[in-house]
């Protein structure tokens, strides 16, 4: 009987940090689940990518934020690869508004994207994991989880939230094979960015003691290894790739 290939999900993997991760994820071999609200031509893409290069992949769209999206993306990740063994939760949403103009809908759809679909998809991939003895959980948070940034309160709010239930799922399912992590990117170049915006990135540049700004592939790095056997004595952690930035 021949072994199953392990899957991963990616949530946001149509572009930037997640495009990256799933890419990675590929060339290791794994099966991927690509994730996207928003452009299904970029996920695609991905996915042919991937395809391409000999590797297996499909995309599952889905508005994260939505408890219901969250099982319906999951579900299709398992009906096609027989479970998900990686689960890295990227998707994110950093609206910069005055805390006291932001209302409750707003606040609660940040909340819902950035801490609320980590709760939902682990629910939804753990059970397997357990099943199987093996598993590994990417959070991203970000300098978020680290300071408090005027206007970003809920982003604050919600990335610490995703180091908390980090630490606890780390601490709950070591025991049972599985690890659970969290990234805290720095200040990372993205696409389609404009110009005020790319202004902003390059300035922070001096700040950064390496002496550059990130790449999503830098990321996809830490993640690999990760969730690699090399990294399964990682459990808890949150690792900073920021280039030695301290603020």
């Amino acid at each position: 009987m021949n072994q199953r290939r392990k899957a991963a999900l990616v949530t946001g993997a149509g572009r930037n940090i997640g495009r990256a991760v799933a890419l990675g994820l590929a060339r290791d071999g794994f099966g991927v689940v690509i994730n996207g609200s928003s452009s299904r031509d970029a996920c695609e893409a991905v996915a042919q990518e991937i395809r391409q290069a000999g590797g297996e992949a499909i995309v599952a769209m889905g508005d994260v934020g939505r408890q219901e999206e969250c099982a319906r993306i999951a579900a299709e990740a398992i009906d096609r690869f027989g479970g998900v063994d990686v689960l890295v939760n990227n998707a994110a949403w950093r609206p910069s508004k005055p805390f006291l103009d932001m209302s409750d809908e707003e606040w609660r759809r940040v909340i819902s994207i950035d801490l609320d679909a980590a709760v939902w998809l682990a629910r939804a991939c753990l059970p397997g994991m357990v099943e199987r003895g093996w598993g590994r959980i990417v959070n991203f948070t970000g300098m978020n989880a680290i300071h408090g940034y005027d206007g970003h309160a809920p982003v604050s709010v919600a990335k610490h939230g995703v180091w908390g239930l980090t630490k606890a799922l780390a601490k709950e399912f070591g025991p049972k094979g599985i690890t659970v992590n969290a990234i805290s990117p720095g200040t990372i170049a993205s696409d389609g960015e404009d110009e005020e915006s790319m202004r902003r990135r390059l300035a922070s540049v001096q700040r950064i003691p390496v002496g550059r700004l990130g790449m999503p592939s830098d990321l996809a790095t830490v993640v690999q290894m990760l969730v690699s056997e090399g990294g399964g004595f990682v459990n808890g952690q949150m690792l900073q790739v920021n280039g030695g930035a301290q603020t």
